[in-house]
């Protein structure tokens, strides 16, 4: 294969899965990019990210350029998470939200996932989507039923190496004890991993994590509580924090239009060059000229 060709095939999904699994058992925490479509996976690849995390709200924007108010459905998310394993050899977190309804839904979910080869899957405990009168303000399923749904998710995978991750709210919605709780009844049911949100501080993620051996995930936008050596010292895993990434693009994006509808210049953007490489052009010219008799190289005019 030439040297400026890239792998357009990833690796199968059973051995991105045995990689996210030795991240998990190793010694360090580790953070994923964030990533939102195949190129952005790609560039995740390249800069020497281990994993990469698909959040519910990221996939909300992308399909549907819709708010993170559980609109998008499983079909839509699975296809998202299909392009993004296609394109890239590293293993991919999905957020599947509360699993699309209830624990019957969550078998559904796990199985189209499963078949996109995402490596784990997260389902959580808040009541969504919100009830009349909510208000926008969430509410957690009661422990019995969120334990459910993690035993569905649980048996529903054919891959034992696909993780099932148990989500909590329950530290931003309820209280520290019922988020110990509550990862702990995740743990004992057979998760792979624990995931919990809404921890402000080092002493209320030492308090929720007591106790618990399983491996966690944390999500956090405060950066002093995503220390990675700090945290290497604790149960926690993997540590997201946030999802600048899309809104850099978009914000990219936006710049570019303005200065192109002003008759301007824009900001810096990817060069042709770089984007060859990302989209395999050298690979797919390999494959015109082995499959096509010999086609020339073809410009990404329309790109220029």
């Amino acid at each position: 294969m030439r040297r400026d060709a890239i792998e357009t095939t990833a690796l199968p999904a059973s051995r991105k899965r045995r990689d996210l699994r030795a991240l998990v058992a190793g010694p360090r925490c580790v953070s994923p990019a964030s990533v939102f479509d195949p190129i952005s996976s790609r560039i995740a690849g390249e800069l020497g990210f281990p994993a990469m995390m698909l959040a519910g709200s990221v996939a909300s924007i992308a399909v549907l350029g819709a708010p993170d108010v559980t609109a998008i459905t499983l079909s839509e998310l699975a296809d998202l998470a299909r392009r993004v394993c296609r394109a890239s050899s590293l293993p991919l977190i999905v957020d599947a939200d509360h699993g699309y309804g209830n624990a019957l839904n969550v078998r559904r979910t796990v199985e189209e996932l499963e078949q996109a080869g995402v490596a784990a899957i997260t389902i959580e405990d808040t009541d969504l989507p919100d009830r009349f009168g909510a208000r926008g303000v969430p509410g957690l399923v009661p422990l019995d039923e969120a334990v459910g749904k993690i035993r569905a998710a649980l048996a529903a995978r054919t891959d034992p190496g696909l993780m099932i991750v148990g989500r909590t709210g329950g530290a931003g919605l309820a209280d520290i004890e019922d988020a110990r709780r509550r990862l702990r009844a995740f743990a004992e049911a057979g998760a792979d991993m624990v995931f919990v949100r809404g921890v402000e501080t080092s002493e209320q993620l030492r308090d929720v994590l007591d106790g618990l051996e399983t491996p966690a995930i944390l999500g956090t936008s405060n950066r002093a509580l995503a220390d990675i050596d700090v945290l290497s010292d604790t149960t926690v895993r993997i540590v997201l924090k946030g999802h600048r990434p899309m809104m850099a693009a978009y914000h990219a994006a936006r710049a570019e239009m303005a200065a192109d509808r002003e008759g301007g210049v824009g900001p810096p953007m990817l060069s042709t060059g770089d984007l060859d490489r990302l989209t395999g052009q050298a690979t797919y010219e390999m494959y015109l000229e082995d499959y096509l008799g010999g086609a020339g190289r073809r410009e990404n005019h329309h790109l220029g």
